[in-house]
């Protein structure tokens, strides 16, 4: 087999580092397609097959293909040539990112994956570098599909931004680290977290306790986003000096917030009215993040969502973005996937 030293363009990239050769089996009774790919420094490539070879295994399981390691070469076969394109798409851009000396985190392997089959075309080096300093270099946060970068830069650029979609998206995650982050860096001096409390169809009043006891385990999903991105002892400092204020949608009204950052959970519960209240309680300095999945509508059947409204009706402007992701862009257990897109499939028959 004649291999060839390779600087082949993906995505418009000019990479070299490594050795590569393609060839088309004729017998039928074998894998139709094979490529091979000799990687030129060991310790890199090591790297980037990871423990016990975990990260070729992925590759294996994802893609259907068959992989062979041979030191630093590889042979990978399949039946079809998409799969082994999406397999060296993905080793190539990994590798060259390894070489340019960031480390090789656990789930890099399978978040390289999962946004090369939503876009062939996608930077992997782009989307990596796009990191979210919560606190510290040690603990950061970084986009894991196309949408959720594109919801970063949306975040960035716009003062209000609309992200929709299913569950396991990172849509409140990401809003919670980019406040953080805007908070640590002095771009806002408040941050401001509130969703509705009073879900349709759920009564509270059995509950015991005052009124912020009794909607306490509605806010909880936002105080467990900031415990993970904050020191818990920090939190609570913050909480108590009112530097971080974390209430329900109802106790927005009548309010003018300025120079904070403002986000709206679970949005697709919200009536017109109070989408249109929240939307006019930006104050000057202000930024606004909305998140809903309209998927997941608990509103009683006479009641349009304030999240479908408000898409509607802002769609028209320039200085509003909005994000739309879709069940590629979940990140959590892989069955969480299947479900989401099942259930998308069920709504749409």
């Amino acid at each position: 087999m004649n291999i060839e030293y390779w600087k082949m363009e993906i995505a418009g990239r000019t990479i070299p580092g490594f050795h590569f050769s393609k060839h088309e089996r004729m017998n039928s009774t074998q894998p139709r397609f094979e490529k091979e790919i000799e990687f030129q420094e060991s310790s890199v490539a090591r790297e980037l097959f990871g423990p016990q070879e975990k990260n070729i295994d992925l590759l294996r399981d994802k893609l259907g293909i068959i992989v062979h390691v041979r030191g630093n070469k590889l042979n990978l076969l399949a039946d079809e040539e998409g799969p082994l394109h999406t397999a060296c798409n993905c080793l190539v851009q990994l590798y060259d990112i390894l070489r340019s000396g960031r480390s090789f985190f656990e789930k890099d392997m399978e978040d390289a994956l999962r946004i090369l089959l939503q876009d062939p075309g996608a930077d992997l080096k782009q989307i990596f570098a796009d990191t979210v300093f919560a606190v510290s270099p040690k603990k950061t946060v970084a986009p894991k599909s196309v949408n959720q970068r594109k919801y970063l830069q949306k975040i960035r650029e716009k003062e209000l931004v609309f992200g929709i979609g299913p569950a396991g998206t990172g849509k409140t995650y990401l809003a919670v680290a980019m406040a953080v982050s805007f908070l640590l860096q002095g771009k806002v001096r408040k941050l401001i977290l509130t969703r509705p409390a009073l879900e349709a169809g759920e009564k509270l009043g059995f509950l015991p306790g005052d009124i912020l006891e009794k909607i306490d385990p509605y806010l909880r999903p936002l105080y467990d986003a900031l415990y993970e991105m904050l020191d818990f002892k920090k939190v609570q400092e913050m909480i108590q000096t009112g530097v971080i204020e974390i209430a329900p949608l109802a106790f927005m009204r009548g309010r003018t917030l300025n120079r904070a950052f403002i986000i709206l959970d679970e949005a697709q519960n919200t009536t017109p009215e109070q989408m249109k209240m929240f939307l006019t309680r930006m104050g000057q300095g202000s930024k606004a993040l909305i998140t809903g999945d309209i998927t997941q509508i608990d509103l009683p059947g006479s009641v349009k969502s304030g999240l479908l409204q408000a898409k509607e009706v802002l769609s028209g402007i320039e200085d509003v973005g909005f994000v739309h992701f879709q069940h590629p862009d979940v990140v959590r257990h892989d069955l969480v996937v299947k479900i989401v897109q099942a259930y998308e499939e069920y709504a749409q028959k």
